[in-house]
């Protein structure tokens, strides 16, 4: 059984910056990691995702070219470094693992991660 803790949230204004961390009690290496959010009333949705060694790399349309996801899997973390942050970013933050084989159309469904984080909240002031 995997565990993943997530940290790293807050509250900050538009514009700003926050790093998430994703810590993992298993060898990281192992899974396939993908970063997910729920704001209130919504469905949780994909944000972005890493491949095993960090060699390839996913993105929601709403949020390329201001979030950066990346890896250290000699520390067993995951990141997710959020920049340019606007109001409609403001959410419950998830990590979640996938053991499964990788394809690359299979990051972006919430079905295919095997392991969750309790989350951690992300809120953005306008």
């Amino acid at each position: 059984q995997v565990q993943l803790v997530e940290s790293g949230g807050g509250l900050v204004e538009t514009g700003g910056s926050l790093r998430l961390t994703c810590a993992t009690s298993g060898r990281t290496s192992n899974y396939v990691m993908g970063w997910f959010r729920q704001a209130p009333g919504k469905e949780r949705e994909f944000v972005a995702a890493i491949s095993r060694f960090g060699v390839s790399t996913y993105y929601a349309d709403s949020i390329k070219g201001r979030f950066t996801i990346s890896r250290d899997n000699a520390k067993n973390g995951v990141y997710l470094q959020m920049t340019s942050l606007k109001p409609e970013d403001t959410a419950v933050y998830y990590c979640a693992a996938s053991t499964k084989d990788y394809t690359s159309s299979s990051v972006y469904l919430i079905s295919w991660y095997d392991y969750w984080g309790q989350g951690t909240q992300v809120t953005v002031s306008s």
